[in-house]
């Protein structure tokens, strides 16, 4: 056991790209991390700050406020539907950008864990890839309801509807776009581009975990205490997952599954159970 885990220390600890030491490079990173964080989820993080805040001034208790996930955004199903579709694109651009300027610096693929293998290698590596986000899903998915009932029951966390789209056609297929482009987003963002930076930068292997995990947890916020304890320890586990293996699709495999899972499944089933 002993080796096994020094042995994932040291993947851990291994270069993901190279360092960046000219000082003029080093400040513009720091300006590129700052403006895509700004753009994306460090803006939300403060908004869900915001939210707590409101929530815990609000004279209801915690768990009888609710907070509703992919909100209808008009009476009229077409609008609604193109108001949908914008904030898909919205994220899908978020997940985008880290891409780019990743990709910009010369850095690869195989480098952000994105690569695939060609030929007969192709499959064995999407079918590796699919299990251990399965195997995230099952690890992070069932401590994660039972920390969200638990702190729904002690007044900790705001009830949370995972879909407030109407009975339209396009309900589900938009619910399963919605969690890709939310996996990706998250995924890209707050685990590869953060973790490629900042070591790229000189932060260490617990550093990085921490920042990538608070950021996490902090736009988690919204749906109270046990969303972003949740949020916060799936980000210190999907980021040391990433450092360790560096393989990003099993973390947007288990995303896209466990937002599928809730959007989907609240959709189909709280008319019929009560406790959701």
């Amino acid at each position: 056991m002993g080796a096994r885990l020094r042995a994932f220390t040291a993947r851990m600890s291994a270069p993901v790209a190279e360092p960046v030491t000219d000082p003029r490079r080093r400040r513009f990173l720091w300006l590129e991390i700052a403006v895509v964080l700004a753009v994306t989820f460090a803006l939300s993080g403060y908004t869900s700050i915001l939210s707590i805040v409101q929530a815990l001034l609000d004279a209801a208790p915690l768990n009888e406020q609710t907070q509703t996930l992919n909100a209808s955004a008009s009476q009229n199903p077409w609008l609604d539907l193109a108001y949908q579709l914008g904030r898909i694109a919205r994220l899908t651009a978020w997940a985008l950008l880290p891409l780019v300027l990743l990709w910009h610096s010369r850095i690869s693929a195989r480098a952000m864990g994105l690569a695939v293998p060609p030929g007969r290698g192709r499959w064995p590596a999407v079918r590796g890839d699919f299990a251990r986000g399965v195997a995230l899903t099952a690890l992070i998915g069932i401590p994660g309801i039972a920390l969200y009932l638990g702190a729904v029951a002690i007044g900790a966390n705001a009830t949370v509807e995972a879909s407030g789209l109407g009975a339209s056609w396009w309900r589900i297929p938009v619910l399963l776009t919605s969690a890709l482009a939310n996996s990706g987003a998250e995924e890209l963002v707050v685990v590869v581009y953060l973790a490629i930076r900042l070591r790229q930068l000189g932060w260490s292997v617990p550093a990085v975990i921490a920042f990538s995990a608070v950021l996490r947890g902090s736009y988690h916020l919204y749906q109270g205490f046990g969303g972003g304890l949740g949020n916060l320890a799936m980000g210190a586990v999907f980021v040391a997952f990433w450092l360790a293996f560096r393989r990003a699709w099993p973390l947007i495999w288990a995303h896209f599954l466990l937002d599928a899972f809730a959007f989907v499944g609240y959709a189909v089933l709280a008319p019929h159970v009560s406790w959701l």
